[in-house]
Formats: C-alpha cells, sequence, structure tokens
C-alpha cells in the first residue's frame, strides 16, 4: 500500500499526519510512503528525519497523489482534487462551515472514498481525533490567554496570582472535551474558574466523574453579564447547535467586560460564541474591540502544530496497521464496522445525510452501500 503526504497548501495549517515515527513503524510493515518536500517543516520534522524513516522525499506534488491513499490534514482542494486518481483513499478534516460544493463534486468524479477525521469513531464510540484536538484546544486557549494578560497592552496580570494577591477570573463557556481541560488547565494554574453551559449531564459530570468542585450554572444571561464584567478570562468553547455555535454573549456584554481582559472564541470555527468575534489568523491572532483583547484563530491546536502532530500519528498509525491486516476496504468496514461513521464519500457516493441536505446532494447510507457490495 502507498500512502501520499502532500504538503499543506492552507493559510496557517502546521500540522502532518505522521511523525517520523510513525513512519518508521509502517515502512517497517511494508508501506510504502511518499512525501512532498518540507512537508513537516512546520511541525518542525525535517525531511532528512522522514527519509531516514524510511520515507521518499520528492518535490513533485503531483506524484505524491499517484498513491493508493492520501493523507492530509485539511481536505484537498480544488487545484489537488485534479492530481488525485481514480479510486483514491483519502483521510483529511472536512471542515463543513469552510466546504465548497465544488470539492465535494470533484471527489465524487475521481471515485474517491473519503474519511474525515472529526466524524471517524473508535470501539467505544469515542471521538478519537475531535477527542485529542479539543484537549489541546483547551488547554492552549488557557496559556494563550495567559500570555496576553501580559503582553499586548495586557494588565500585566499574572495567570493564577501569588499568595496574597486574588487570583485571575476565568469564564469558560461550554463544558464539553474543550472547556473540561481548559478548567482544568486554569485551576492548575491557580485561576478562580466559572463554567457556564446548557446541558446538566455536562456540568455534572466536571463534579462527579471528573472531581472538578468548581463554580457552575446553566446559561442566564443576567447571570452571565455580572460575571463577565470582572472577568479577566473569557474562554468561548460551546459545542455548535445544528452547524452553528450559538452566540450567547452580545456586543453590549462585550462593552461591559475590564478593559484589556481576555476573550478566546475557540468556537469562532462554527461562528463564534460571541457576537464581537470575527475571525483572526495565526500570522495577525488578535484585535482590540470595546478594550478587550480579542484571540478568534480556527483551528486553535495548529498553534502548537508538533504535539497535534504527534496526536494525529498516534491514532492513525494503529488504524492503517488495521487497514493492512484486512487487505481490502471492504473488509476493513466489515471487521471495524465502527469506522463506517468516519466515511463521507464513499467510492464516489456521498453517505453523509448533514452534507448532502446542506448542499442538496443525493446520499446514501454506507451500510447499504457495503451490503450490496458496492
Amino acid at each position: 500500500l502507498t500512502i501520499g503526504i502532500p504538503r499543506e497548501s492552507i493559510m496557517d495549517e502546521k500540522r502532518i499526519p505522521l511523525t517520523p515515527q510513525g513512519v518508521k513503524m509502517l515502512t517497517a510493515n511494508g508501506f510504502k510512503i511518499m512525501i512532498e518536500q518540507n512537508a513537516g517543516h512546520s511541525s518542525h520534522f525535517s525531511d532528512r528525519e522522514y527519509s531516514e524513516a524510511g520515507a521518499f522525499i520528492t518535490p513533485e506534488k503531483a506524484e505524491l497523489y499517484k498513491a493508493d491513499m492520501i493523507l492530509k490534514i485539511a481536505l484537498p482542494t480544488e487545484e489537488e482534487i485534479g492530481f488525485i486518481k481514480q479510486g483514491t483513499i483519502i483521510f483529511s478534516s472536512l471542515n463543513i462551515p469552510n466546504l465548497h460544493q465544488q470539492q465535494l463534486t470533484g471527489l465524487m468524479q475521481k471515485q474517491v472514498t473519503a474519511f474525515a477525521y472529526e466524524n471517524i469513531q473508535d470501539s467505544g464510540g469515542i471521538l478519537p481525533f475531535m477527542q485529542s484536538m479539543s484537549e489541546i484546544a483547551g488547554k492552549a486557549a488557557v496559556l494563550i490567554a495567559s500570555d496576553y494578560l501580559t503582553i499586548f497592552k495586557g494588565e500585566g496580570i499574572l495567570m493564577g496570582g501569588i499568595t496574597g494577591v486574588p487570583p485571575t477570573e476565568v469564564v469558560i463557556l461550554g463544558a464539553g472535551t474543550v472547556g473540561l481541560y481548559a478548567a482544568r488547565t486554569a485551576l492548575a494554574l491557580g485561576a478562580d474558574v466559572k463554567v457556564f453551559d446548557n446541558s446538566l449531564q455536562k456540568l455534572r459530570r466536571l463534579n462527579l466523574i471528573h472531581n472538578l468542585n468548581i463554580y457552575n450554572s446553566v446559561i442566564h444571561t443576567d447571570l452571565l453579564t455580572k460575571v463577565l464584567k470582572t472577568a479577566d478570562v473569557v474562554i468561548g468553547a460551546l459545542h455548535p447547535q445544528n452547524g452553528r455555535t450559538p452566540c450567547v454573549v452580545s456586543e453590549d456584554m462585550v462593552m461591559q467586560m475590564k478593559e484589556n481582559a481576555v476573550i478566546i472564541d475557540v468556537s469562532i470555527d462554527h461562528g463564534g460564541c460571541f457576537e464581537t468575534s470575527e475571525v483572526t489568523t495565526l500570522s495577525n491572532p488578535v484585535y482590540l474591540k470595546h478594550g478587550v483583547i480579542h484571540y478568534c484563530v480556527p483551528n486553535i491546536s495548529s498553534a502548537v502544530p508538533q504535539t497535534a502532530s504527534n496526536a494525529f500519528n498516534n491514532i492513525l498509525v494503529p488504524m492503517l496497521l488495521q487497514f493492512q491486516r484486512c487487505g481490502s476496504l471492504l473488509n476493513y468496514f466489515w471487521d471495524y464496522p465502527y469506522t463506517r461513521h468516519g466515511v463521507f464519500i464513499y467510492k464516489g457516493i456521498l453517505t453523509n445525510r448533514f452534507i448532502g441536505t446542506k448542499f442538496n446532494l443525493q446520499s446514501k447510507a454506507i451500510d447499504l452501500l457495503l451490503a450490496s457490495n458496492l
């Protein structure tokens, strides 16, 4: 089985799906791996490291797309789709908010089978890629906020405070995985943490399962407005509903916040939790609005690309070894049926109902396609 790994062309995408250690393990098990020159540069993995691990390094992007399987982080662009050969297997992110119909139809015309990292499940029903990226995003959000409390016109506040000095006040909107790891990190630094979410189950989980006995509440506008007035850091980490994150903080509420307070809107990928949120980039990550520092970078895990790349590698390598042992795509789906959840195109046929509805395209259930042996 031949695997191609192109260099990412999307701005600010610095991650790579396999590390040199992962390449070494796969090549030792019979895989042939081609990697585009400097594909790992932004994650601080050199071409030499990949070459010594057994990969073939090429400057020709078109050559990579002759592989049986393509591993990417971002979905292939329309230009890249032109290089893909018929029947290729693709692993990439789907990123529905930024998905274009031309990309979908282009992949379908190439008769590819495409997996979306964010939909792939493991045997326990967990979304391992989303879990890992959410852990990173939660921890990174607090550390980034800590930086901006002390720099970029910040108040010169040390996250957590010290003996005799009141701790930093951190408000987290969302009690999912991102919110959980943000809360853990902020608490470890000594901050005073308050968590808001409309899911009582998630709030209860913080106390019962994760033993985080912290202030928590469902989202009431009046209460949230009061809490935001004294907050030093506010992290938006609400889960999207029907493809859009609930906007729970109005512009008026932001105007009442402390000057040089910090907003980290992790949910900006799906519209954001704050009315004042605007998409920023890693090269220009912040702006001031109503005296409040806003950090609204989509895909926040790309700010720590080596950690994120290692997380991708740790999940992908066992999956690829399973695939190899099965001998074919069909056997893989029958032996590991939970992997079907990650497929959004199967041999050129759209299998994701939500995407079909969004773009007015016909979709078919993958279980029916497999049962009919298509």
